[in-house]
């Protein structure tokens, strides 16, 4: 289980860090720019979001299923990608940003399957 929170970690302060630089106006290479931000979001949504499940189920080996994790995954893709487009000027469709949920999605996959097996626990779905 440390292996996801230390990753959550990493994911949070690279996010703050990012910010903090765009905010200061410091160059940064264009991939930054538009896929950063998408790759590190469905990493921390689904840990804070598997962190809330241990906290209201007051268990820590309930882990988030697959089907579970690519339909969170899928409502943020279609929110940000389909919905707010035609909504907000600020917003733009971009298919690459989907691939890009999806890879950070398959990441925290990885991870919280690591964690689970690395500390023992039997994996169970919420």
């Amino acid at each position: 289980m440390k292996i996801l929170y230390i990753s959550f970690t990493i994911y949070v302060l690279t996010f703050i860090s990012f910010e903090i630089l765009k905010f200061f106006g410091i160059p940064l290479p264009g991939w930054t720019t538009s896929y950063l931000n998408d790759f590190l979001c469905m990493p921390i949504v689904l840990t804070v979001c598997l962190k809330a499940v241990h906290f209201i189920e007051k268990k820590s080996s309930i882990t988030l299923s697959l089907p579970q994790i690519l339909i969170l995954t899928s409502f943020y893709a279609v929110y940000f990608e389909l919905l707010l487009p035609q909504i907000s000027a600020r917003y733009t469709a971009d298919f690459l940003d989907v691939l890009i949920y999806f890879s950070g999605t398959f990441l925290f996959y990885f991870l919280q399957y690591i964690s689970f097996r690395k500390s023992g626990r039997n994996r169970k779905a919420a």
